[in-house]
């Protein structure tokens, strides 16, 4: 069956209706170690690009939705483990622990993922964005199966990429407007029940024999019968149970 390849120029173009939405697990799995053991892929969905050559909104595919990327790491120093994660206009600092994946029969370690933000700037004066990347790479076990097969593609006289400079990104802008609305709503609610805690209740009586027609009138303690009875807690009446101030108010009719 003829492979199926979606890169066209660098960036994704699949057919309406069809998304591309993999778990952690299958882009370790089914791309990833692939990729780097020169396994036929599932299809040619994820382009190879140097992600560090470019800043993110630069990147070949749509700034809407998110992007993967065959990448390769770059030593920042010759002797050292840490990449060089810098681009034109600023550079990828990791933020948090690394997670590991797991395949969800056996919980067998397959992969780890490292997440990333953009800085713009230089080191260590960036201003945050809210550019991510997730950058996938292969679990330690998998690295000596490949190593081993690395040595012996050598032998043979192939040329290969090394295993541990292969890593699958996922780079994405992060939104933001459904946080502030969640925000702005439960401000919006705290400020109603602030309201509600502080307005004074007031209770109608409508036993009185002067009836009044207007019940939107303010509370009043004139000893005019206007209907309306305002509580407080400092008055005393025989009928009156034993409670504190804090207990709810009683309807009581004016004499």
């Amino acid at each position: 069956m003829e492979k199926l390849n979606f890169v066209k120029n660098g960036a994704v173009r699949l057919p309406p209706g069809f998304r591309f939405h993999p778990t952690d697990e299958e882009l370790v799995v089914q791309y990833l170690k692939r990729k780097v053991f020169a396994c036929p892929l599932p299809a040619s969905i994820i382009p190879e690009v140097d992600v560090c050559k470019s800043d993110p909104w630069d990147l070949p595919g749509d700034l809407e939705q998110e992007r993967y990327f065959f990448s390769t790491r770059e030593a920042k120093y010759p002797n050292g483990n840490r990449s060089n994660r810098a681009t034109g206009s600023g550079y990828w600092k990791a933020t948090g622990i690394d997670k590991q994946i797991v395949t969800s029969k056996g919980n067998q370690a397959v992969g780890m993922k490292k997440t990333l933000v953009f800085y713009r700037g230089k080191p260590p004066h960036g201003t945050r964005t809210d550019w991510i990347m997730h950058e996938y790479r292969l679990a330690s076990t998998e690295t000596a199966a490949c190593n081993a097969l690395l040595n012996k593609n050598s032998i043979q006289g192939s040329v290969v990429v090394p295993m541990e400079n292969w890593v699958l990104c996922r780079i994405f802008l992060k939104k933001r407007s459904t946080k502030n609305e969640e925000e702005n709503m439960q401000f919006g609610n705290d400020n109603r029940l602030s309201k509600l805690r502080t307005t004074k209740p007031v209770f109608y009586d409508f036993m009185t024999k002067h009836r009044t027609t207007d019940l939107n009138l303010a509370p009043s303690s004139s000893s005019g019968s206007s209907g309306i009875t305002e509580v407080s807690c400092n008055e005393s009446d025989d009928h009156e149970e034993s409670s504190s101030c804090n207990s709810f108010p009683y309807f009581r009719r004016k004499p």
